[in-house]
């Protein structure tokens, strides 16, 4: 069985949600379960070479931020801390716009498959947050795939064609008309979605239940 998670890479609990995702994929009877990243943009209106970080997080935030902030950042800093992450949330200049970078995920599923979209995300997820690289220039993203195991000067060549970006497009039009309001979200092929960062057990029921309807629809 397949599931599909919306995510997107400047996402923090989309991290910690892949994460505690594979503690549940771990569980027995699970181990089979593939996952393809679909794209969810959280600031699709961002320029596309982004911003600079600090402008956005005061435009968003107002100038001094608060310490509603500051709080939301440290429960962040434990919640990876907790499953193994560093967020280093501190490092980032730039905000960017990740449209190229899901038209590179779409890429990688087609080069080599869920396991391939999934060491790339991984990678995506390391330079922004332990990093701060910027995910909007392409030589980060080139380098990102490079260290995924795929052809990071195929990547370069393919990125400036625009290629992939009305699929792209359509997928995040498609969770926004769906209800999908933030992600991670996790879709089973039932048409069920589970909202959030959940706990491993929980993910896995969830999962399981969905494993029995799809293997009684395809009996």
């Amino acid at each position: 069985m397949n599931i599909d998670v919306f995510s997107d890479a400047i996402c923090p609990w989309c991290w910690i949600g892949k994460r505690k995702l594979e503690q549940a994929l771990a569980q027995p009877g699970l181990e089979d379960i593939t996952v393809t990243w679909r794209a969810y943009q959280l600031y699709p209106e961002l320029p596309a070479d982004g911003m600079d970080r600090a402008e956005f997080m005061t435009l968003r935030f107002g100038s001094s931020g608060g310490s509603g902030r500051s709080a939301v950042v440290e429960r962040l800093k434990a919640e990876g801390e907790a499953v193994g992450l560093a967020l280093n949330f501190e490092r980032a200049r730039r905000m960017p716009n990740t449209l190229s970078a899901h038209r590179l995920l779409r890429w990688a599923h087609v080069q080599g498959g869920a396991a391939a979209q999934d060491r790339l995300l991984e990678a995506l997820f390391r330079r922004y947050f332990t990093e701060g690289e910027d995910l909007g220039d392409e030589a980060v993203l080139t380098n990102a795939v490079t260290e995924a195991g795929l052809d990071g000067a195929a990547a370069a060549a393919w990125l400036p064609t625009g290629e992939g970006t009305r699929e792209v497009q359509h997928e995040v039009r498609w969770s926004r008309d769906n209800g999908i309001t933030g992600v991670p979200c996790t879709v089973l092929p039932t048409g069920f979605g589970i909202p959030g960062a959940q706990d491993p057990d929980t993910l896995a029921r969830f999962l399981r239940r969905g494993l029995e309807q799809w293997q009684s629809q395809n009996a």
